[in-house]
């Protein structure tokens, strides 16, 4: 087992050529939902496609996307394996926050929207199945996974869900952040410390007004967004996003809502994560790869719901378009 990605790097490379293309993207757009799965059967999706429906749509999505995925760790050793399990790890938190969501809106877990990380489909709906939140990190706590303390601590402090999210991502990040610096991948490190200011920003819109002391939440170890940034925009001053000109954050300029924070965001992450891609030895393949994954599933579920209900294309393409 390799202890560097020269190795990895090479298998990352054959796994890019099954991405699919802008123009399935495109094309999907305007289908409707009977030749959308035609479409999606002609793909690397095909294999895990079993029935008609808009549940095993899902269910074709994150079965492919685990076996496309999962694995990486394993194929490496050393730091080499460490830098992919942080980024599997940040894909555990994404799921997290999700399934905390669903649980307190009702929705069912088959509409958790779950990436592949370092966690199976079948834990995470255990801890889905859980009492309340305690019990998701008593869940969680079973394999030793770092977001059960995380989560733990968090709801010793409230049990408010966006401030629980808040902490959570708080006490992860910073984590997560002091494992990359021992680490020598600087695209790697420079790109989660960029993921660290997205997420102050969507803590800053999600608890604006709210009154929470900004040192409560406020991630440390960010590239652009400081402390005084972030508590400027606690209180809703959004001339904050016009004074990150110059940086990977300029594209935020004039955002005044959460949705559009997001979408920005998404792309704005995606572009950054593409920029390692031409590291032919370091992390920055696979983390270009590990986010190309992200945004693919994403797309193909809000097509496939477009389809499935019949939407206006306009309702959902910007959605799933970046500029």
């Amino acid at each position: 087992m390799a202890d560097d990605f020269g190795y990895l790097n090479a298998r990352v490379r054959a796994r890019r050529a099954s991405l699919l293309k802008e123009s399935f993207f495109q094309e999907a757009l305007d289908l409707p939902f009977p030749d959308f799965l035609r479409l999606l059967s002609e793909s690397v999706y095909g294999g895990e496609l079993a029935g008609g429906g808009l549940s095993e749509v899902d269910r074709a999505i994150a079965r492919t996307q685990e076996r496309l995925l999962s694995d990486l760790p394993r194929l490496v050793s050393g730091e080499a394996r460490e830098a992919v399990r942080l980024l599997l790890l940040r894909q555990d938190l994404h799921n997290l926050q999700a399934l905390l969501r669903a649980k307190a809106t009702g929705r069912p877990f088959e509409e958790v929207p779950l990436l592949p990380g370092t966690l199976r489909e079948e834990l995470w709906r255990q801890a889905y199945e859980a009492q309340d939140a305690a019990g998701v990190a008593q869940v969680l706590s079973l394999p030793g996974h770092p977001l059960a303390r995380a989560l733990r601590e968090a709801l010793r402090e409230t049990q408010d869900l966006a401030r629980a999210e808040a902490l959570l991502a708080k006490r992860f990040f910073e984590g997560v952040v002091k494992g990359a610096k021992a680490l020598e991948e600087p695209v790697l490190r420079d790109y989660l410390a960029l993921e660290v200011d997205a997420e102050n920003l969507r803590t800053a819109f999600k608890l604006q007004g709210s009154g929470v002391p900004p040192e409560q939440v406020f991630i440390r170890g960010g590239r652009f967004l400081d402390r005084v940034g972030f508590a400027r925009l606690l209180e809703g001053d959004y001339a904050v996003l016009d004074e990150l000109s110059g940086t990977p954050l300029a594209g935020l300029s004039g955002v005044r809502e959460a949705t559009e924070l997001e979408r920005r965001l998404r792309c704005l992450l995606l572009k950054e994560a593409r920029r390692g891609s031409a590291d032919p030895l370091g992390a920055g393949l696979v983390l270009a790869y590990v986010k190309e994954r992200e945004w693919e599933a994403m797309r193909l579920r809000l097509l496939a719901r477009r389809a499935y209900y019949g939407l206006p294309r306009a309702q959902v393409e910007e959605e799933v378009v970046c500029p």
